[in-house]
This record gives C-alpha cells, sequence and structure tokens, in this order.
C-alpha cells in the first residue's frame, strides 16, 4: 500500500522557510501584521467616501421669511402742561385738563406725600399726561425751574418722585466803588439783594455798615451764579471778596470742612467771624448814639442813653449781635416788644421796640439769626431799633466794646493745610480778575482821554 504523496507547492514553501534566515524571518512577519492591521483599519474608497458624504455640513433649509406688517410702537400718551393762576385750586386746575373730582381724590388720597398737590402758587406749572380714553397716566407738578415732583400711575395708586435739576455753574466777578452807600453802589453793580445781604455778613464782624462807610470805599468778590437751560435761576455763594473800608483792606475766603461746615476767613486763617456782629442790622443809619447826658426825644428830660438806636424802616430783620440763650422776650409800656440775650457769663445783648419778636424765651439763638423786626412799639418817636450792651451788668458803647473783646478764633492746625491748598486758587482768581478790571479801567480812561 503506498503513501500518499505531499503537497509540491506546500512542501516547497516549508523548505523556503526553513532555509530562510532567522532573523530575517522574524522582520518579515512583522511586516505582514503591520500591513494586516492597516488594511483593517483603514476603510474602503467607498466607505470613505459615503463617511465623508454623511459628515459635510450642507446648509440648512431655511423656513420662508414671511414679512409680517411693521407693528408701530404705541406712541406715549402727549402731556398737557397748565399755568397755576391766581384763585385757581387743584380741581380748577383737573377740570381744565378735562379730569373729573374722581381724578383729583384718586391720586391725592394715593399717599400722604401726594397731599402736598394741594399746595399750589401762581406761577408753578402742572402737567397732565392723559391716554386717548381720557385716563390719567402721570401728573408732574413744577415747583420752580430746579425742583418737581412726578406722580405715575401704578398697580395700587400712584408712585411719587421728586426731581430736581443741576444748574450750570458759572463764576462771576464784580466789583465796585461806593459813593453814596454800599446797597446802591452794590445794585448798580448788578448784585442782587441776598447777594448784598451775604456780603454784609461776611464782613460784619469787622466793619459796621451803619457807622464806618465811606465815600470810596470799594469792594471785590467772587461768586457763583447758577443758570438752567441758559438762564440765570439764581445766585450761589461767596467764594471771595475783599472790602477796602477807610484805606483798610479785608479779606475774606470760604472754605468748606469735610464735614460740610462753611466759613470765612482771611489769608492768615483768622476767622472773620467774631464774637459780636459790629451792628444788629444792616444799611440803616444811627439816630441816636450811646450818651450818658443825652436829652430824652420824649420826655424832654436829661437822660442817660445806654445804648445806640438806629433809624430803620418798619420790618427790617434784626439780627442777634452774637450766639446766646434768650433770658427775656416780652412787651412793657416803655421798651414795647423787647428781647434780651445772654452770651456766656458775662455778655448781656438788649433789643427794644420790635414791631414783632421771632424768638421765645428760653431759646437758642445764633449770631445773625433774625430775633424781630424793627417797629416802634413803647416810648418811640418812630420805627428804630435800640441796642444796648453790658459786660458783667455794666453798660458800654456798643461800637467800642467790641474792641475790647476776645479775638476771633483762628483755623485748627489740622485743618491748616486743607485751607492754604482750598484758597490758593481763589486767591489768583480774585487777583486776576481784579487786574483785569483795573486794566479795562484804564484802557478806557485812557480812550476817553484821547
Amino acid at each position: 500500500m503506498s503513501q500518499a504523496t505531499p503537497n509540491k507547492p506546500s512542501q516547497h514553501l516549508s523548505q523556503l522557510i526553513a532555509e530562510f534566515p532567522r532573523r530575517h524571518l522574524l522582520i518579515a512577519i512583522a511586516a505582514c501584521c503591520l500591513l494586516f492591521i492597516t488594511l483593517m483599519v483603514m476603510p474602503s474608497q467607498e466607505a470613505e467616501a459615503l463617511r465623508t458624504s454623511q459628515s459635510i455640513t450642507l446648509p440648512i433649509a431655511s423656513k420662508p421669511i414671511i414679512e409680517e406688517p411693521a407693528v408701530a410702537a404705541t406712541p406715549q400718551a402727549p402731556w398737557k402742561e397748565l399755568v397755576v393762576q391766581k384763585g385757581d385750586n387743584l380741581s380748577l386746575l383737573f377740570q381744565r385738563a378735562q379730569l373729573t373730582g374722581r381724578d383729583v381724590y384718586e391720586i391725592t388720597s394715593s399717599s400722604k406725600k401726594a397731599k402736598q398737590l394741594t399746595q399750589i402758587y401762581p406761577g408753578q406749572k402742572v402737567a397732565f399726561q392723559i391716554d386717548a380714553d381720557g385716563k390719567l397716566l402721570a401728573l408732574k407738578h413744577q415747583h420752580d425751574l430746579l425742583k418737581s415732583t412726578l406722580y405715575q400711575r401704578a398697580e395700587d395708586g400712584f408712585t411719587v418722585t421728586d426731581l430736581e435739576r443741576e444748574p450750570e455753574i458759572r463764576q462771576r466777578h464784580v466789583t465796585a466803588t461806593i459813593s453814596s452807600s454800599l446797597y446802591t453802589a452794590a445794585s448798580k453793580a448788578g448784585l442782587q439783594q441776598n447777594l448784598i445781604m451775604e456780603m454784609a455778613n461776611v464782613f460784619g464782624g469787622v466793619i459796621d455798615f451803619v457807622y464806618d462807610i465811606r465815600e470810596g470805599d470799594s469792594f471785590s468778590i467772587l461768586f457763583q451764579e447758577h443758570f438752567i437751560d441758559g438762564k440765570k435761576v439764581g445766585s450761589g455763594p461767596i467764594l471771595a471778596a475783599e472790602f477796602i473800608n477807610q484805606d483798610q483792606s479785608y479779606k475774606a475766603y470760604r472754605y468748606e470742612y469735610g464735614n460740610g461746615d462753611i466759613g470765612y476767613y482771611n489769608e492768615q486763617g483768622i476767622s472773620m467771624r467774631k464774637a459780636f456782629l459790629r451792628a444788629p442790622l444792616d444799611f440803616t443809619r444811627i439816630s441816636s448814639s450811646f450818651n450818658p447826658n443825652r436829652l430824652h426825644p420824649v420826655f424832654k428830660t436829661k437822660r442817660p442813653h445806654r445804648g445806640i438806636d438806629y433809624a430803620a424802616p418798619k420790618g427790617t430783620p434784626v439780627y442777634a449781635t452774637g450766639d446766646g440763650r434768650v433770658v427775656e422776650a416780652g412787651y412793657n409800656k416803655a421798651n414795647g416788644n423787647y428781647v434780651v440775650i445772654k452770651h456766656g457769663e458775662s455778655y448781656t445783648t438788649k433789643y427794644l421796640h420790635f414791631t414783632k419778636r421771632a424768638v421765645k424765651r428760653g431759646q437758642k439763638v445764633k449770631q445773625q439769626q433774625i430775633i424781630g423786626w424793627v417797629g416802634s412799639t413803647g416810648y418811640a418817636t418812630g420805627p428804630h431799633l435800640h441796642y444796648e450792651f453790658l459786660v458783667n451788668g455794666v453798660h458800654r458803647n456798643p461800637r467800642t466794646v467790641l474792641r475790647k473783646l476776645p479775638k476771633a478764633v483762628s483755623i485748627a492746625a489740622a485743618d491748616k493745610d486743607e485751607f492754604l491748598k482750598q484758597i490758593g486758587s481763589l486767591q489768583m482768581q480774585l487777583a486776576a480778575f481784579q487786574n483785569h478790571h483795573k486794566y479795562a479801567a484804564n484802557t478806557s480812561a485812557t480812550n476817553n482821554a484821547l
């Protein structure tokens, strides 16, 4: 029985393998494995083409754009503004705006603050915002050019918002020479009355504007003015000022402390505010001076006049000349309406013949606080203020005793650096304005001479 003949190709391959060097054989096996793995991982061209076609981002078919008709925004209801006339009240204004008494009640009863709407004055403006159905949406009450109150309808009534416009602040410089009176010179220079009074208050501790003013005296002030929409609405504080009285110069600069307090000091930091004012009222004349041997104008007998009489129109305000407490405030046959103020332990001031008092007994008062108004009550031949000054119970001449009183305080050492920093720019501005004014005056005089 014969054996099967082996397959020749297989036998030939085995022989080749057996004869192939071992190292080359291992390399060939590794190459074959690598080729197999590569073929398993790489997809066919068709598969690759299919995969690539699925991964491409195609533009998304957008929905057809349907142009809807433009919806106009609901127009804001217009405002209707009314000016309060003499004799007007809130009901009349609402009637003119075609609103009802129910609308008046609805807005004024919406909050406690809304009740201030009942206080309207001629010249003020009230604006109404009313929708097409006649419903009140909002109301604006303009108190003045700076302050307004806005009432806006809400779910449960009206909200109330206070509005205040910030004015544009400009600086202005004014200088003038006195020929008749301070008030006349300042008015001709364009200063408002409140600013004139403020200037008198600034220098009231060093100048007696009743007795000390002379023809040829001059002043120069730098101050603020406030504007709204290009219209002047008021004057701000004095920033710096110089007053030349009888050839003596007094300068004052405004200084604001960190806590908001304001003071006026000279360039050395000495306060312009003295312990007592030189006079208890502004821009009057002395009708009777301190005189121990004066003939009394009513009784025509020789009686000492232990104070100074300032003739002034009835109703002229009278100021406390220093801080203190009112120890007497009443009326009697001789003095009429009078006030007595105690200033510490040593000093007392008396003010007689008021038409009306503004303070009560026991009340604390500040320097320059109004305590009454000039009148002619009691033994008086005409409207005037009788003013007395006592030191330890003894009458002294109010005009001369002030020289013996304690000096004004100086700015604290801790504030000195900040003070000098603040007034430095004011000094330069005041000097620049003054030099410009002198140059303009000299130029004008030269042109007139030519």
